[in-house]
């Protein structure tokens, strides 16, 4: 999947100047992804290849997090409470009404975010100094092109294929718009 926006130099900068509200944002995030599998797996649970494979999603999430938190600690940090996300409350937004359509917008939009905290796993781990963390950021980059991947595959098993990339072109512009418009500030999104 190819984001239509790239994130700007200066978001890396933020987060370099701000590692620690990085670090704890990002904690926050892991969480709430294991949260939205785990989600899916409630709303669906008659699609078995779906829980299925969105109970290892959970689980791999959680393990992030639990990585993340750990190196919180060793920085002195306490998480703090969840805050709602912008970017994410745009990007659910564009659901549609209708069981089905709004189904593949949750599984897209899904695929979507994976897409962008791949991007940005990434761009951190680049411009990290060798070190543990720089080896974390890229290892998780390689996470999130799977969970992207898992996301979209399970779009193709449920729809069309034609469908799948119509709708996903819409939200990529839509995505694109979203990011367009938030601040910059040392937080995954």
């Amino acid at each position: 999947m190819r984001l239509k926006a790239p994130t700007p130099p200066a978001w890396t900068a933020a987060v370099l100047a701000d590692l620690d509200a990085f670090l704890l944002d990002h904690a926050a995030n892991e969480r709430k992804a294991s949260s939205s599998a785990m989600a899916l797996v409630a709303h669906y649970p008659d699609r078995s290849e779906l829980v299925e494979r969105c109970i290892a999603l959970a689980i791999e999430e959680l393990q992030h997090f639990g990585q993340v938190q750990a190196r919180i600690a060793e920085r002195g940090l306490v998480l703090g409470p969840d805050t709602r996300s912008a970017y994410l409350q745009e990007l659910k937004r564009q659901f549609r009404e209708g069981s089905d359509a709004y189904f593949l917008d949750r599984l897209l939009t899904a695929g979507i975010v994976e897409a962008r905290g791949c991007e940005r796993f990434g761009i951190v781990a680049a411009a990290l100094p060798q070190g543990s963390l720089k080896d974390f950021y890229r290892d998780l980059a390689r996470s999130e092109v799977r969970h992207q991947e898992l996301y979209i595959d399970l779009a193709r098993l449920y729809f069309a294929a034609d469908e799948v990339a119509a709708r996903l072109e819409e939200l990529l512009v839509v995505e694109a718009s979203v990011m367009a418009e938030l601040p910059i500030r040392a937080a995954l999104y």
